[in-house]
């Protein structure tokens, strides 16, 4: 197949990553061929060419309009600031390109809506960058679900936690501006939305509330402005399987880096699993004499694919980067018609529908249903 035109907006943490995906994604694999790394888009000129260098892009341009209409580009890598997230994404789908775009699709629900729309006027593949789920151990925990090995789920619960805005005087960025979302609910939340929407489907109501630890935090030129994002939220949740649940999030907890703890309880058992020993999973079963009952710790190996991709022996462990790769070659096989695990569009809008209905719920101090339309579970 003739290789893939990648176009590439943003060059910061999540950009980087998609560079590095995209040119790792064939030598990996060994079954799709090598993308062609045409342009890179920057906030100036010179910063876009600097980056062309580094990541190996044949061209730079400091205006993102221009690499979206540029014919040598197939597929757009978003990896911006959220609320540049719907400009982008709808102007490339219709400029006939296929989207790459990271978490979470908008700042708002409307602005979401209409990238979803773009999406299916294009007829073009539109993802979101969920990479999470594409950890070996995920799959792991849906097949033990699929087969299961803890019977019937009745309780779920996530913990996400990360400390990068535990520091009340931490200097005023943007993610505590109201522009940027509604706090960690949509910042990282959404990635615990993610996995729910991989392992269970959808969310039928939730009960929520928010937290602002800080009530303002320093500018670099002096003074305080008042924070306007939420960095903690604590949710109440019951699936449309009709399973309960809990989510909880804080991105303010001194000494959690990257955590997100998942516990799930089913009638003859429970995983556990926890993102900061992201290659392992805890798995209790009732099967067998009690006395020897107990958690049971498995890592990852060549025999949890796509592990195998990466390296021959078992318990070495994958990284952050590596899932980024996985989920490059399950947007390339989407794109030729092949059947991919990703959370597109389509189910993204679930999830942004979800980060709506706990955000209102937390305004009205109320259980909110969260509103359906025809999203699918994770292939």
């Amino acid at each position: 197949m003739t290789p893939l035109g990648v176009g590439l907006i943003g060059t910061g943490y999540m950009g980087k990553c998609h560079a590095l995906a995209w040119n790792s994604v064939a030598p990996v694999f060994g079954d799709v061929e090598r993308p062609r790394l045409a342009v890179l888009a920057e906030a100036s000129q010179e910063l876009a060419e600097k980056k062309a260098r580094e990541l190996g892009f044949e061209q730079a341009t400091g205006d993102w309009r221009s690499l979206v209409t540029d014919p040598a580009v197939d597929v757009v890598s978003i990896t911006t600031p959220n609320a540049f997230h719907p400009d982008m994404a709808i102007a490339a789908l219709e400029a006939g390109k296929h989207v790459w775009c990271e978490k979470p699709m908008a700042t708002k629900l409307t602005d979401a809506e209409r990238m979803l729309a773009a999406a299916r006027a294009s007829g073009k593949v539109a993802a979101l960058g969920y990479n999470y789920i594409q950890n070996p151990v995920v799959r792991l925990i849906r097949r033990l679900l699929d087969e299961g090995r803890i019977g019937e789920v009745n309780h779920v619960r996530l913990e996400m936690d990360e400390d990068f805005m535990a520091d009340p005087e931490e200097l005023f960025y943007w993610k505590s501006e109201a522009t940027s979302g509604h706090g960690a609910l949509d910042d990282f939340g959404v990635h615990a939305l993610s996995l729910v929407w991989t392992l269970f489907g959808g969310v039928r109501r939730v009960c929520s509330h928010m937290a602002k630890p800080y009530a303002d935090r320093p500018l670099r030129e002096g003074g305080r402005r008042a924070v306007e994002t939420y960095d903690i939220a604590t949710t109440l949740i019951e699936l449309e399987n009709g399973a309960s649940g809990v989510i909880a999030l804080n991105r303010s907890a001194w000494g959690r880096k990257g955590r997100i703890f998942v516990q799930l309880f089913g009638s003859k058992g429970t995983v556990v699993y926890d993102q900061e020993r992201m290659n392992e999973v805890q798995l209790y079963t009732t099967d067998g004499p009690k006395e020897i009952q107990g958690f049971r710790t498995i890592l990852t190996a060549p025999h949890h694919p796509p592990y195998d991709k990466f390296i021959p022996a078992p318990g070495h462990g994958l990284g952050f980067n590596e899932l980024k790769i996985i989920e490059c070659r399950q947007l390339i096989g989407r794109i030729r018609g092949e059947a991919a695990t990703l959370i597109e569009f389509e189910d993204g809008i679930r999830i942004e529908r979800t980060v709506d209905a706990i955000a209102r719920s937390a305004h009205a101090g109320q259980w909110v249903d969260v509103a359906t339309d025809q999203g699918k579970r994770a292939a």
